[in-house]
């Protein structure tokens, strides 16, 4: 049985790699680009998130659930799995965790290179309006939730950290969908830190209520359907 320390310090240090290399794969795109030496593209992009939201939760899931994102910690709070506190200090650690990688990738990527994509802070593409952004962030961290949940929250012990490669693969699936329109956050913690560096808050708000509604209702969706008898 872990302490809360224990948790709270798994929760830190996996979104902070979690976002260290999330972004990391945006500036080194947006750096190839720039040198003419070629790109990562949105598919070698989306497949960094993916791989490190896999490879961190069979790392760590043992230890505290593996959530990296406040949109699914309160969604294990609304499902009871997460009591009313340590949901607060889950998200603070998370929240910590993105503002502490995003100022330390600032240190090894060229400043030109980092600005030139916002450290990749979210934003919404031209034309598409804050609600049309809500609804997309929220049906895309929805469906990332519904399979976290299904994959590694319900999943019997022996199963939930092989259950990260399924979270993995959702989390790619929305990089994918959504980044040209919304730039698929799903995590409002890694929006918070990256904006906070970039000093670029257009739009914020987006990257909290929806993800955060879309959480709630993909932890609660499976956890009513499918949730196994205690």
């Amino acid at each position: 049985m872990y302490r809360i320390w224990q948790k709270l310090l798994a929760e830190f240090i996996g979104t902070f790699f979690f976002v260290f290399f999330s972004v990391g794969a945006i500036c080194i795109d947006a750096g190839l680009r720039s040198s003419g030496t070629g790109s990562l593209g949105l598919v070698g992009i989306a497949l960094v998130r993916g791989l490190t939201f896999a490879i961190l939760i069979f790392a760590l899931a043992h230890v505290s659930g593996a959530h990296f994102n406040p949109a699914i910690s309160i969604g294990c709070w609304v499902t009871r799995k997460l009591g009313s506190i340590s949901a607060l200090f889950y998200c603070a650690a998370q929240i910590l965790g993105a503002i502490v990688a995003a100022r330390t990738l600032a240190q090894f990527v060229p400043e030109q290179v980092w600005r030139s994509v916002l450290m990749g802070t979210p934003d919404l593409a031209a034309g598409f309006s804050r609600t049309q952004g809500i609804l997309l962030e929220g049906l895309l961290t929805l469906f990332l939730a519904f399979i976290f949940f299904g994959a590694v929250a319900e999943a019997k012990d022996s199963l939930a950290r092989s259950g990260g490669f399924a979270a993995g693969l959702a989390l790619f699936v929305g990089v994918i969908i959504g980044s040209p329109y919304t730039g698929a956050s799903m995590n409002p913690a890694m929006a918070l830190g990256t904006a906070v560096v970039a000093h670029h808050w257009a739009n914020h708000g987006v990257y909290w209520a929806g993800p955060l509604l879309g959480g709630v209702i993909g932890a609660w969706f499976y956890h009513i359907l499918f949730a196994r008898e205690s």
